[in-house]
């Protein structure tokens, strides 16, 4: 999926760049800065993510916005409408993801669902910071959770003898996870205005043990590494 990221934005830049040198040898007069070309800003990457993360939620959202900030400045549709409506659309949104986001990843989230029964850790920075070292401890799974705080987790030389889950909660904090090359980790995600960076990369080995992530973000964020 990052792959296709790098693609889509590869495209856009180009686009943007030919349009740039059509205008400029007078081939063609396109407007790049037409009534709310702002917008684009918004639109844009919110596209790109609706395609390449696999949480849907927080990019619906911001495509949602965008799109109605361009009709509102295109004067198609009038601000004093969208105010009335903007805030429960989104709790539509968010609603609907709650409801269907069992039917993602499926198979993900039965096997995190047994695995749980594992996990008895937790750790909780509350407008404050906490860091976890796994150095040569046999780690079983965990629960995170980051409210205004940062949680660090360092699994680098933790022994994992079996598939273990951790579970995270990041609501305007941020989580970090230090994880071993010799693992494999699949990630399921809830985000608003949030999301999962997973920049471990996974090696084909069947024999790996997996880590399960099942992130929640609110206006926060996980990053693994």
């Amino acid at each position: 999926m990052k792959q296709i990221g790098n693609i889509l934005w590869g495209i856009v830049l180009i686009t943007i760049g030919v349009i740039f040198g059509l205008n400029a040898l007078e081939i063609t007069s396109i407007n790049v800065f037409f009534e709310g070309w702002w917008t684009l800003f918004i639109i844009v990457p919110c596209f790109i993510g609706l395609i390449k993360d696999n949480d849907k939620t927080g990019n619906l959202i911001g495509l949602l916005i965008g799109v109605v900030l361009l009709l509102c400045s295109r004067n198609i549709i009038s601000f004093s409408l969208i105010w009335k409506l903007i805030v429960p659309t989104i709790l539509v949104i968010i609603g609907l993801s709650f409801i269907f986001k069992d039917a993602i990843n499926g198979k993900v989230r039965k096997e995190i669902a047994k695995l749980n029964k594992n996990t008895d850790a937790s750790y909780c920075a509350t407008f404050s910071g906490q860091n976890i070292n796994f150095d040569k401890e046999e780690f079983k799974g965990c629960e995170l959770t980051a409210v205004f705080g940062s949680v660090k987790l360092d699994l680098r030389n933790a022994i994992i003898k079996e598939d273990v889950v951790i579970t995270s909660s990041s609501i305007f904090g941020g989580i970090n996870l230090y994880v071993p090359d010799d693992v494999k980790v699949k990630v399921v995600a809830t985000s608003i205005f949030g999301g999962v960076d997973n920049k471990h990369e996974n090696q084909k080995d069947e024999k790996l043990k997996t880590i399960y992530v099942n992130a929640t973000c609110v206006f926060g964020g996980v990053e693994i590494k």
